[in-house]
C-alpha cells in the first residue's frame, strides 16, 4: 500500500509548531517511523489555541498524527546523549531551531554525519542557514509579509491581507518532504547523506512562481486584485442573489459560452472584451457589466446553468458547506483518529495513493500524548529498565503518568 511505502525509514523529529511537524507527519503517513522529541512540558504547538478538543490543541492534533512521542530535556547532558544515540541510528533528522542551536547541543549535521554518514538532515528555518537574516526568527504571517505574498492579497483599495490558514508553513512542510525523499534516494545510491536547508522564505517565493515570473517580465509590482487572477478575465468571484460564485471563463470558447448563458452577447462584441488581454486591461468595466447579471439568480442556479455550458465555476463555499458536499464525501480525505484525551478527532487525511482507496478511513494513530512512547523508544534503542530509571531520576526524560 502507498501508505506503507516508507516503512523501515526512521525519522527523528526535533521540530515544533507547524512546518516541521507537517513534513514529518507526511513522512509518517507514508509509513516512516517518526519519533517526535519534545521538551519537558511539551512543544509550543500544544499551547496554540483556541480551539481545544478535550483540552488538547486542535492545531497540535492536526499535524502530529502517526508519530511516536518522547520527552527529552536537551538542556541536560544525559538527555542530549539519548538524542545523539537515537540520531545515530536514524535515516532522517528534522529540526527547526534557529541556526546554530543544534550545534550547541551536539546534534548538528557534521557531528551526527561523522558517525552516521548516510543521514539525511533537514533544517527548517525562517530565512535559511546562511543568509543575512539567518539568526532572525519568523512565523507564517511574518514570512507572508517579508516574501511579498501579503502585498498581493486584498481588495485594490484595501489593506494588505494575510492568508488566514498558515500557507507558508504548510508549503514549507511539503517542500521539506519532497527534498527529504530526493535526498534519501541519493543517499541510498551514493552511501552519503546531506544537509538540507529549507526556509519558509524560499518556500514562499517558490509558491509565487507565476507572480515573480510576471514581475521579472514586466518589472511591474503586482496590484491587489481581490479574488481576480491578474493574468486572466473573467476569473473571479461574483455576488449572486444569495451568495457568491467563482467563475473562470477567459478561454475564448468559454467567454463566448458565458455571454450566451448570461444573455449578454453584446459583451462579446465589445472591443474592450474581445480578448483575454483586453479584458484584463478593462477588468473593472467588465466587472461592472457582469455584476448585475449574476445578481439575478441564486448561486445554485448559476452553477447548474454555467456547468451545462462547460463554464468553469464553483460556489464560494464555507467550511460547513464543504464538509456537507458530495464532493467531500467522495474525496477520500475525511478521516478520524482516536485520541485518549480528546476522543475521536476528525482530520483531513493523507490522500495521494491508489485510485481505489476507500473514502472515510481512519488514520493509524492520533498525535501522541506528552511522552507517550518514551519508554518504548528507549527500550528499542537498547536502554534497560535501570538505565531508563537513572535517566528519569536525572531529569533527562519524561515518562507518561
Amino acid at each position: 500500500m502507498f501508505q506503507q511505502s516508507l516503512r523501515g525509514l526512521k525519522v527523528i523529529d526535533f521540530s515544533h509548531v507547524l512546518a516541521g511537524p507537517v513534513c514529518t507527519m507526511m513522512l509518517a503517513d507514508m509509513g516512516a517511523d517518526v519519533i517526535k522529541i519534545e521538551p519537558p512540558g511539551g512543544e509550543l504547538g500544544r499551547q496554540i489555541g483556541p480551539p481545544w478538543i478535550g483540552g488538547e490543541s486542535a492545531v497540535y492534533l492536526s499535524v502530529n498524527r502517526n508519530k511516536r512521542g518522547i520527552v527529552l530535556d536537551l538542556k541536560c547532558a544525559q538527555g542530549r546523549e539519548v538524542a545523539q544515540r537515537l540520531a545515530r541510528g536514524a535515516d532522517v533528522v528534522v529540526e527547526n531551531f534557529r541556526p546554530g542551536v543544534m550545534k550547541g547541543l551536539g546534534l548538528d549535521f557534521p557531528t551526527l554525519a561523522a558517525v552516521n554518514p548516510r543521514l539525511v538532515y533537514c533544517s527548517i528555518s525562517a530565512y535559511g542557514q546562511q543568509g543575512p537574516l539567518r539568526d532572525r526568527a519568523g512565523v507564517d504571517g511574518i514570512i507572508q509579509a517579508a516574501g511579498g505574498l501579503m502585498s498581493t492579497l486584498g481588495e485594490p483599495d484595501g489593506a494588505p491581507v494575510k492568508v488566514s490558514i498558515p500557507v507558508t508553513d504548510m508549503v514549507t512542510g511539503y517542500l521539506a518532504t519532497i527534498a527529504i525523499l530526493a535526498a534519501r534516494a541519493s543517499a541510498q545510491q551514493r552511501g552519503r547523506g546531506e544537509h538540507l536547508d529549507i526556509s519558509l522564505y524560499n518556500a514562499t517565493l517558490m509558491l509565487q512562481q507565476i507572480g515573480f515570473a510576471s514581475y521579472f517580465a514586466t518589472h511591474t509590482v503586482p496590484a491587489r486584485t481581490g479574488s481576480a487572477a491578474p493574468y486572466a478575465a473573467p476569473n473571479e468571484a461574483y455576488q449572486t442573489r444569495d451568495g457568491w460564485i467563482m467563475v473562470a471563463a477567459y478561454h475564448p470558447q468559454r467567454w463566448h459560452a458565458l455571454c450566451t448563458a448570461l444573455g449578454a452577447n453584446e459583451l462579446e462584441r465589445d472591443e474592450r472584451f474581445a480578448s483575454n488581454a483586453s479584458r484584463v486591461a478593462h477588468r473593472q468595466a467588465l466587472r461592472q457589466a457582469l455584476e448585475p447579471l449574476f445578481r439575478q439568480k441564486d448561486t445554485g442556479a448559476w452553477v447548474q446553468l454555467l456547468a451545462a455550458h462547460d463554464i468553469l465555476c464553483a460556489p464560494v463555499a464555507t467550511y460547513d458547506e464543504v464538509v456537507r458536499s458530495p464532493e467531500y464525501a467522495a474525496s477520500g480525505i475525511d478521516s478520524w483518529v482516536d485520541h485518549p484525551i480528546a476522543g475521536p478527532v476528525r482530520l483531513p487525511a493523507f490522500v495521494p495513493g491508489p485510485a481505489h482507496a476507500i473514502p472515510g478511513t481512519r488514520a493509524a494513530t492520533a498525535a501522541p500524548t506528552l511522552g507517550e512512547h518514551t519508554r518504548q523508544v528507549l527500550e528499542e534503542c537498547g536502554y534497560n529498565a535501570h538505565a531508563i530509571e537513572t535517566l528519569e531520576n536525572a531529569g533527562a526524560l519524561g515518562l507518561p503518568a
